[in-house]
């Protein structure tokens, strides 16, 4: 058990078959956190009202887990998102010492002062044209089920390692990569306006650490593509780790100029493939 200060989750997708739950579970054996931080659609209600329940006894297991942590004292808090909006309603409220904010100022052990948030409130789609978010939604959907066959012929054939056709289109589609740059620029002048010295966000599933107009600017990913978290060390350090099957691999962001380098560690969870720091 890795012991780090804060563990963030964000876009879990509870509820849905692409949910990589068992990647998760193996994820949260291998770090303990004195802060959990679940950065919004972890529970997805979209899918759920439009496709039905898909809920597994691993997801059962994540739950406990989570609950358990809290009744130890971990302080968990939820920042809800679009896909679990509902939970909107309840804000400012604790549910089995489960807190719910509808964003949070999370001072770092390093003094750095971050707003965790979800972030679909600077995504203009889904905040004012909520059909078309539902529909790019139902393409995600189609582009999951696809990885779903593309996954099984992989280990047919021996190809190790995971990989996401959605997030590989993500990466690839102009549209897409120039959305992502504009939701980051937008996440990051709303904090510089706010004198705080960084974001920590989800929504729109792709992992970074990254300097942005002088902010750090750091997205949780997900578990459902790309299988990533961020924990914050006992120094305040920030790590973004991609959890997947291969040996432990450390790179730092080039444009994170006051990024630390993680040093290499012989008892590394076999998990922790990729890492970026701030």
């Amino acid at each position: 058990m890795n012991r780090v200060r804060s563990i963030f989750l964000s876009d879990i997708h509870l509820g849905t078959r692409a949910c990589q739950i068992d990647r998760l579970l193996a994820f949260l054996k291998q770090y303990d956190a004195e802060y959990l931080f679940l950065v919004g659609d972890i529970i997805d209600f979209w899918a759920m009202g439009r496709r039905g329940v898909y809920w597994s006894a691993a997801m059962n297991t994540f739950v406990q887990k989570v609950l358990k942590r809290a009744r130890q004292g971990v302080k968990v808090i939820f920042v809800p998102g679009n896909h679990d909006e509902a939970l909107r309603d309840y804000v400012d409220n604790t549910f089995g010492n489960i807190r719910l904010h509808g964003n949070y100022e999370h001072v770092a052990a390093d003094g750095r002062r971050y707003l965790v948030l979800h972030g679909d409130e600077f995504d203009v789609v889904t905040k004012y044209h909520k059909w078309l978010a539902v529909l790019g939604d139902h393409g995600y959907a189609f582009l999951v089920r696809v990885n779903v066959l593309l996954s099984a012929l992989r280990r047919r054939f021996g190809i190790a390692g995971y990989w996401s056709l959605a997030g590989y289109a993500k990466r690839k589609v102009k549209t897409a990569v120039n959305f992502i740059c504009d939701f980051e620029e937008s996440v990051a002048r709303s904090v510089k306006a706010r004198g705080l010295d960084g974001a920590i966000c989800g929504h729109v599933h792709a992992a970074a650490i990254r300097q942005v107009d002088g902010i750090t600017y750091i997205n949780c990913g997900d578990w459902v593509d790309s299988c990533s978290a961020v924990v914050e060390h006992l120094d305040g350090r920030m790590e973004l780790i991609h959890w997947t099957a291969a040996q432990p691999e450390t790179t730092s962001d080039e444009d994170e100029s006051e990024a630390h380098p993680v040093p290499p560690s012989t008892d590394a969870p076999a998990g922790a493939r990729e890492r970026e720091t701030a």
